[in-house]
């Protein structure tokens, strides 16, 4: 469960701005990792986005700042679910964030008809590949 002062809530369109300013402060944790806004199109609208495809996405806040977020998008051809916009904060790292994120994931993914849950993850993210290992993803 997720403590004040934190809120969890399905994104609105609104949450774009903050949600690109997460993913350049998680770029900027690896060398040479560059937040290029053209390359998230879907940021412009982040919630018609994720809903277009049949998909969710969540996002955290810890009063007025975005501290979090995961999108989960059914693959009904695969019988599975993509997660993508896996982002948390750095200072929200080890309190359950992530982990609360991730069961909202896996419950809509299972209401979709999904049996399993793919993500893929740039090769440089290291940490979140940890994170991903421990919560029984393989690579």
């Amino acid at each position: 469960m997720i403590a004040p002062p934190l809120s969890f809530r399905p994104a609105s369109d609104a949450d774009g701005p903050a949600l690109a300013a997460l993913i350049a402060a998680c770029f900027a944790e690896y060398p040479g990792c560059l937040f290029e806004a053209a390359e998230f199109p879907e940021l412009k609208a982040p919630a018609r986005h994720y809903e277009a495809r049949g998909g969710l996405l969540w996002v955290v806040y810890d009063y007025h700042r975005l501290v979090g977020a995961l999108a989960v998008v059914p693959v009904p051809a695969q019988q599975a679910a993509e997660l993508s916009k896996v982002y948390l904060a750095a200072d929200h790292r080890g309190r359950g964030v992530a982990q609360h994120l991730l069961q909202q994931a896996e419950a809509f993914a299972l209401r979709a008809g999904a049996r399993r849950l793919v993500l893929w993850s740039d090769t440089r993210f290291t940490r979140a590949h940890r994170f991903y290992e421990k919560q029984g993803f393989a690579r």
